[in-house]
């Protein structure tokens, strides 16, 4: 495939600043700016004006820890110690954490240095552009809030939203983000401009390597423990909650406590939500909405909450967490231990003979960001031989359909690799449509696997769909370049056609949109997904247990299927 227009920009800029990161010192982050903005990505479209972009401040804010209203350094590695070797040792470091990003990061106040571990190369990719993207805008404000009278007061936030020009969803949305700080915000963005410092410690191969060695430590210790490294695996990329929810019936033995609790909630999404529900006519699962409800329940109960991961581990359900600088959680379910009554109805009539009978453990990851993908997938093969089936859910921007709709690919173009790989995928309409009643489900779609969603141009975006590629994304062609290993003596190959369509074992790829960037609405990382893709969340993980408990006897095939 020939490169698309935009894209030698694009290449330029990854060029420019991993050859300016290879400098054992600090480098200022004002040296990529020109080039950035030279970029015009598609995620910022307003850089280079003199008005503020608003889109680009939010998404860049939701992906970084609130922090940045005193950073002034950041320090980037690949693992803890790493980082602790270098400037970290001896020092109060906090962990904090950020809304729109799962990564390992720790803060130093007396430095106003923010560290933060990379899990792969895609972490790099993702993190510079969107600093370099908060640096610009958060300039562009500080040049509009600021008052020519040193003895002004400070700006209202009526003044402060009209000299910005923030319109009133982005402006509700920015005053979400920071709650009680708004105010302090926009004073610190008034008083000083950004001149971001950053230093990257390692960046090699071996590294990203190892650390996802260490994050497989503890799932490895659990499998070991409980008698399972001979079983059979099925492999889940899709997040913390759906697949716990479906298998386990924790949160529905707790639904008259968790809807009374919702009915008296402080959040109006969520009494909205009860009302809608009850309505005769309501096209809201009660079931979606009973598991959308017990998360915010037990994060307002944590006696609650440690009372379910007791029961979920004597149903078979274990949850590791990450303890290395990847920051990827994950569950360990094992199907003959999982009570068949506990399981959503919606997974049709479990056969309790078959299920104690079933040998299947099932592994569910957090999904990854990027090139990690490949890295704990390898990790995973070669941790164990038996991989039975590789299943993805993930979130991904669409050019042809609207949030919360449900994408089912069947070509994937790695932007890694070069590789298209051309594969069959385990899933299509008919596996998801029956859990989707007020979203579009579309199969025989071709998706494209990106660097990051910074680095990415209209010119680029119109290059692929003008190819028929839909689905915009960072993980598939990764995992899919872990999946052509596993049945091929040879590393995967780059720029070059791929036949998957008989990989070493099953695949199923399913993707939600999250984002529409031809209509410049909103991005998830500037609001959040809340209920709105709970549907398509929950469509994508039924299908995908419906898929396992079918494979492993416990629900029955439907006849012709």
């Amino acid at each position: 495939m020939p490169a698309p227009p935009g894209r030698e920009e694009v290449e330029l800029y990854t060029r420019t600043f991993l050859t300016v990161l290879r400098s054992s010192g600090e480098v200022r982050l004002r040296v990529l700016e020109r080039v950035h903005l030279g970029m015009h990505s598609a995620l910022h479209p307003l850089g280079a004006e003199g008005r503020l972009d608003s889109g680009a401040l939010l998404y860049s804010l939701h992906r970084l820890p609130p922090v940045t209203l005193e950073m002034e350094h950041v320090l980037m590695g690949q693992s803890p110690d790493q980082l602790l070797r270098t400037g970290m040792d001896g020092v109060a470091w906090e962990p904090v954490a950020a809304p729109g990003r799962r990564r390992r990061w720790w803060w130093d106040p007396a430095s106003k240095t923010l560290a933060v571990a990379l899990a792969s190369s895609s972490d790099l990719d993702d993190l510079v552009p969107t600093l370099v993207a908060l640096q610009i805008e958060w300039n562009k404000a500080h040049r509009l809030l600021r008052s020519d009278d040193s003895t002004a007061a400070p700006v209202g936030l009526k003044d402060a939203r009209q000299r910005l020009g923030i319109g009133p969803d982005d402006w509700q949305r920015l005053k979400a983000l920071f709650g009680p700080r708004m105010a302090e915000f926009l004073a610190t963005v008034g008083r000083r401009p950004l001149d971001l410092r950053l230093r990257l410690v390692g960046g090699s191969q071996v590294a990203y390597a190892r650390a996802t060695r260490e994050w497989w430590g503890p799932i490895g210790e659990v499998l070991s423990q409980e008698g399972l490294r001979d079983r059979p695996i099925y492999f889940v990329s899709s997040n913390a909650h759906c697949l716990v929810n479906l298998l386990s019936g924790v949160a529905r033995e707790r639904s008259e406590h968790v809807l009374l609790w919702a009915e008296g909630s402080s959040d109006p999404e969520l009494r909205e939500l009860v009302r809608l529900q009850r309505r005769p006519d309501s096209r809201i699962s009660p079931e979606n909405f009973l598991y959308y409800a017990a998360r915010l329940w037990f994060d307002a109960h944590p006696r609650a909450r440690q009372g379910r991961t007791q029961e979920e581990r004597e149903e078979g359900i274990f949850h590791v967490e990450a303890r290395s600088g990847t920051d990827v959680a994950a569950q360990v379910i094992v199907l003959d231990r999982l009570r068949p009554g506990a399981i959503d109805p919606r997974l049709g009539p479990a056969v309790a003979a078959d299920l104690r009978a079933a040998p299947q453990v099932l592994i569910n990851i957090q999904y990854p960001l990027g090139l990690g993908a490949y890295h704990i997938l390898r990790q995973v093969m070669e941790a164990t031989d038996r991989v039975e089936g590789v299943y993805i859910l993930g979130k991904a921007a669409t050019l042809n359909a609207d949030v919360g709709d449900v994408l089912i690919s069947d070509v994937v173009h790695d932007e890694h690799s070069g590789n298209t790989y051309w594969l069959d995928n385990c899933f299509s309409f008919a596996d998801v449509a029956p859990f989707v009643t007020s979203r579009s489900v579309l199969d025989r779609q071709r998706a494209i696997s990106v660097r990051s969603t910074f680095l990415q141009n209209r010119a680029y975006l119109d290059f692929y769909y003008r190819d028929a590629y839909t689905v915009v994304e960072m993980e598939a062609g990764p995992y899919l370049g872990a999946v052509f290993e596993a049945g091929d003596p040879s590393r995967y190959p780059t720029d070059e056609q791929v036949d998957l369509t008989r990989p070493a074992m099953e695949v199923g790829l399913i993707h939600y949109a999250s984002d529409t960037p031809y209509t410049q609405a909103r991005t998830l990382g500037a609001r959040g997904l809340r209920f709105e893709g709970m549907e398509a969340t929950y469509a994508g993980a039924l299908a995908i247990a419906t898929r396992i408990l079918r494979r492993a006897g416990a629900v029955p095939t439907p006849t012709g299927g």
